[in-house]
């Protein structure tokens, strides 16, 4: 069964988000009505009806999953990478986070450098951040650390955290020189991912 451009280019947005979209963000990407949206969403529910992915959905959120038939699998195979250390990329993630504040997916690659997408998908797995709707740009979401990874840490706040102050200001000052459609106040207009 081939896909309607449509559904193909939701199973994107999906598949590039790695979480769950609302689905009026995903009527605004596919710059359609609701009722085409969900057209799409059918559509591409049964194309993948056999495939090792499947779409979970409420009333206002879909999501690219792992297809229940696989799911036992690939559980196993995740509680054994869960086991593994985080390595320096998901050091470098949480060390953003924890100094800079909260952030866009956006800033984070900004400031290392390199697509951190399977890296905060770690993290998010492990309860390490967590993420939030960005309130001054609605097509992004916020990552930060969660209350549990303060207290693994031995923290209450990032405040406590060593040099937080001067790390903090090296960090402003990098951003200060980013390129035109980065601000330090966190709204990066040119950006469609989170």
């Amino acid at each position: 069964m081939e896909l309607s451009n449509r559904a193909a280019l939701a199973e994107s947005y999906l598949f590039i988000e790695g979480g769950s979209l609302s689905r009026k963000k995903l009527s605004q990407l596919l710059a359609c009505t609701a009722e085409e949206t969900q057209a799409a969403i059918s559509e591409l529910t049964a194309a993948l009806d056999g495939s090792g992915l499947g779409l979970a959905q409420t009333e206002r959120e879909v999501a690219l999953v792992t297809a229940p038939r696989v799911s036992e699998e690939i559980k196993a195979t995740f509680q054994e990478a869960l086991q593994r250390d985080i390595g320096d990329a998901g050091l470098e993630v949480l060390a953003v986070l924890l100094y800079r504040g909260p952030s866009t997916r956006t800033h984070i690659d900004y400031i290392r450098g390199v697509n951190t997408s399977s890296t905060i998908r770690a993290l998010l797995s492990r309860g390490l951040i967590e993420r939030t709707p960005n309130p001054s740009d609605s097509r992004e979401y916020l990552y930060r650390p969660t209350p549990e990874m303060l207290a693994h840490i031995g923290v209450v706040t990032a405040e406590e955290l060593p040099d937080y102050g001067t790390i903090q200001a090296e960090l402003a000052a990098f951003e200060d020189q980013a390129t035109p459609f980065m601000t330090h106040g966190g709204d990066d207009s040119q950006s469609t991912t989170a």
